[in-house]
């Protein structure tokens, strides 16, 4: 793992031909030759859709708006990205702390890219005041799979990313400041999972929980990638 934006703007892929970050003023972008086919719980578009980019996109803690679609959206165009192609996700963490693991495994390789802040971490499952607006914040894990898997599996690979990414706030006492409880992530995460689906692979991942070799790899990239920005979210 490895976090390129501390002292850089630009990282280029050491497994993944074609695939690159930068960090630019305002956001994160990742960008590929091809298509993915993506899931993921981001503002726009959320869901399946098809992408060949993928901004994290930073925005102070006071923002607040009624309509966040409405605003990637517009800000998609003036970047000069297809809105139809992009997914893309807003946060209040710092960018340039970003941390990037990659990993080639069993008919597969994936990069995984993760930006954290902890500010409104929250433990799952406890009653707790709620509310219907977006607020920023946020743990964004982007997760890309150069490799075939089942619809099914993406999902699979959503819960594991998870239960990785909770794994690693535990390790670190991340707490809920309501609670006192140790969190198991902030009240506005998001992730994505995006993948190639190239069938020189021949082999199609079917499932992606823990004990699957890509399960495997997705939750070790999420875990070392969350413990890395976490810890480091409040170094300069």
């Amino acid at each position: 793992m490895t976090q390129p934006f501390r002292h850089g703007n630009l990282y280029e892929s050491k497994l993944w031909n074609g695939l690159s970050l930068q960090l630019l003023e305002d956001r994160i972008e990742l960008a590929l030759l091809e298509n993915l086919h993506a899931l993921s719980s981001a503002v726009h578009p959320g869901g399946f859709s098809d992408a060949n980019r993928i901004i994290n996109w930073k925005v102070p803690l006071t923002y607040q708006c009624d309509d966040p679609v409405r605003d990637i959206v517009k800000q998609c165009k003036a970047w000069e990205c297809n809105p139809d192609t992009t997914v893309g996700l807003i946060t209040a963490a710092k960018l340039t702390h970003a941390s990037v693991a990659e990993f080639e495994g069993d008919r597969f390789k994936l990069l995984c890219c993760t930006t954290v802040g902890t500010r409104n971490a929250a433990r799952a499952g406890k009653p707790r005041s709620t509310f219907s607006a977006y607020s920023a914040g946020t743990i964004n894990v982007i997760v890309l799979i150069d490799g075939q898997m089942t619809e099914a599996a993406m999902v699979n690979a959503v819960i594991t990313a998870t239960e990785a990414k909770s794994a690693a706030l535990q390790q670190l006492r991340i707490i809920e400041m309501a609670t006192g409880d140790i969190a198991t992530g902030t009240t506005t995460d998001a992730i994505v999972i995006g993948v190639t689906q190239s069938a020189s692979w021949n082999a199609v991942h079917a499932y992606a929980g823990a004990a699957t070799t890509i399960g495997c790899s997705i939750g070790e990239a999420v875990y070392e990638t969350v413990l890395e920005a976490a810890s480091t979210q409040d170094e300069e």
